[in-house]
């Protein structure tokens, strides 16, 4: 019984993801984001069946923001059932950060339970609402954007509004295998991150979220974190606490601030590898520098991120710079950091400098 209540919940979903075809939003759209879950695989497919553009989010956001499918020439209805997959999405895709020029026309996710006023109960993450969230700073959403939920007859219910914050993302139309109904949701959708609820522990897990909180600091934004706000509400905090906190930025500047903007400077005592007490000093690879971008302005990036070198070498009319750390852990961290960062509009190539990311040795002249 338990299979069979199994199959039919998947007949169901397949049937719901099909009749999305039939709805004048998703005929009329060119682009359209749909969630990577398992039930909505017969949207992707029928998006791509429509050769429409499709955009998958990367699962929990780890190493960027969406993947576009992109099936190969002349893929015949099999393969474009692959490119529908998780495997598929993998294979036959390309990354779009923030400075992708994507225009959303339609928005699919999916839902653990909804109310027949388009009010949406996730999986608890946030996930959804995050990918929203930033799709309307990146200007990819509009307002009049429809958001879609496909779920099973069972998965509508009534929810309480108190259950509902306000970076919540509502939704416009439920598809279910047997009904398709039009919510006339009134409750407004999140219009960007809301940086007061984002915690610093989400920041350092989430690369995307990083490059967008400095994106918007840089743009005048407030970008307060939670924690922030609590320790600022704190007014218990022990002074030496502020001491400590104080030294370290003192130290971070002291470091950043001996680079000096130059054609082709290198800031420092030696350029050579050299053993620093917990290991070998490795360096990190900066590319694609845009030409507008001076030195200070990615320090303070560098202090952002939390990734400050012992030493930079800024070579700006190469659109590069080197970064060099105490060990190669430590480099590695600030590449994983740094991934997903733009400056000036230009996305940063972020990796090991070349010879040493296996044997541990320097040749930072060799770098293109």
């Amino acid at each position: 019984p338990e299979s069979h209540n199994l199959k039919e919940f998947w007949l169901g979903s397949h049937q719901a993801c099909c009749s999305i075809r039939e709805l004048d939003m998703f005929i009329r759209a060119r682009e359209i984001k749909v969630d990577p879950d398992k039930p909505l695989e017969g949207v992707r497919l029928a998006a791509l069946q429509a050769k429409k553009t499709l955009l998958v989010p990367v699962p929990r956001l780890r190493s960027g923001l969406f993947n576009r499918i992109v099936p190969p020439l002349g893929a015949t209805k099999e393969i474009l059932r692959i490119c529908a997959t998780s495997q598929g999405i993998k294979e036959y895709s390309v990354p779009v950060g923030l400075e992708g020029k994507a225009q959303v026309d339609l928005v699919v996710v999916g839902s653990v339970a909804v109310s027949e006023k388009g009010w949406r109960i996730g999986k608890g993450e946030g996930y959804a609402d995050m990918e929203y969230a930033m799709m309307v700073s990146m200007g990819a959403v509009q307002e009049d954007t429809p958001v879609v939920t496909i779920v099973h007859d069972c998965q509508v219910v009534d929810i309480a509004e108190e259950l509902l914050d306000d970076h919540d993302l509502t939704v416009d139309y439920i598809l279910t295998p047997t009904r398709t109904i039009k919510t006339d949701c009134k409750r407004p959708k999140p219009r960007g991150i809301i940086w007061h609820k984002v915690t610093s522990e989400m920041l350092g897990k989430i690369p995307i979220l990083r490059s967008l909180h400095y994106k918007e600091k840089l743009a005048g934004k407030d970008v307060t974190l939670q924690d922030a706000h609590s320790d600022l509400a704190n007014t218990k905090k022990p002074a030496a606490l502020n001491q400590r906190a104080t030294a370290e930025n003192i130290r971070q500047q002291a470091a950043m601030g001996s680079a000096e903007i130059g054609k082709h400077c290198v800031e420092g005592d030696s350029l050579s590898p050299r053993l620093d007490g917990s290991g070998r000093i490795t360096t990190v690879y900066l590319g694609n520098i845009s030409p507008s971008v001076r030195v200070s302005e990615l320090k303070c990036a560098l202090r952002e991120f939390h990734v400050t070198p012992l030493r930079l070498n800024w070579q700006g009319a190469q659109h590069r710079a080197f970064l060099d750390y105490k060990d190669k852990p430590t480099a590695e961290s600030a590449v994983s950091s740094l991934k997903g960062l733009s400056l000036g509009g230009y996305p940063l190539r972020v990796e090991l400098a070349k010879n040493q990311r296996s044997k541990g040795q320097v040749e930072i002249n060799s770098q293109k």
